[in-house]
């Protein structure tokens, strides 16, 4: 298996892609949320948005957080139109969002071409509880293919996901649990790509090349290329990696 990682902006180089090129599309965008007005979702960090206070951890921001509602759908509806043109037929795009930016993310994976196929949610049982409410336990993954699913493939996934985000090492604010991406990889056929702009921490290519697929990310963040390298270039020979983009 092989892994390139581009140092760069998500869009910029998903125009650089060749059409029909990728099998599968997994993306935890920075989906600018954590607020339901202008300033909440403009005005904080991520850290801000994300970590509950007093965490113990120090984990680095990233890039991205502070786009207000109507820009964030123009943006991400150009992000997932170029996956489209990217995908192969049958090809299916799966994009995080929390219970805020859910609805907006669906309008954008439809007007970008998706045929809109369903959000699975994700169940976090170490998550944040909400004094004289309901717990905040879920994230969701809205999810489209295009065209039709292959039906020839003898593959059935599961509808939801229950896991916590880990703990052990953890070395990214919003790092997702490799058992769960290691699932979500295998809608993409085996030897196939899989393509994750907002790499971070690289926990997508890590799955991918675990179960034996391609992968291509994009990461904005310098400090996040060098922690997604480290942990690809663990999985893969010197010849199997190439880091590209901006020096």
């Amino acid at each position: 298996m092989s892994s390139t990682l581009h140092r760069g902006d998500a869009l910029t180089v998903l125009k650089t892609l060749p059409d029909e090129s990728i099998n599968a599309f997994i993306t935890d965008p920075p989906y600018n949320s954590g607020g339901r007005t202008t300033s909440d979702r403009t005005g904080r960090t991520a850290r801000a948005k994300y970590v509950t206070s007093g965490s113990a951890h120090d984990l680095q921001n990233f890039p991205g957080e502070n786009r207000d509602q109507r820009s964030y759908r123009s943006w991400l509806t150009a992000l997932l139109t170029e996956a489209y043109r990217a995908s192969t037929e049958h090809s299916v795009a799966m994009v995080f969002a929390d219970w805020r930016q859910e609805p907006t993310t669906s309008d954008a994976l439809q007007m970008a071409g998706w045929t809109w196929s369903g959000t699975i949610p994700w169940i976090k049982p170490a998550s944040r509880p909400r004094k004289g409410g309901f717990k905040q336990a879920s994230e969701f993954i809205t999810w489209g293919v295009k065209g039709s699913l292959d039906h020839t493939r003898d593959l059935y996934l599961p509808g939801y996901f229950v896991a916590s985000q880990p703990r052990k090492d953890r070395v990214h604010i919003t790092q997702k649990p490799v058992e769960i991406m290691q699932q979500l990889v295998q809608i993409c056929p085996e030897g196939g790509t899989v393509l994750a702009p907002f790499t971070g921490s690289g926990s997508t290519g890590v799955a991918a090349l675990r179960e034996g697929r391609h992968f291509i990310g994009v990461e904005l963040s310098d400090h996040y290329v060098g922690v997604a390298e480290g942990r690809l270039r663990a999985k893969l020979t010197q010849d199997d990696f190439v880091l590209a983009g901006p020096e």
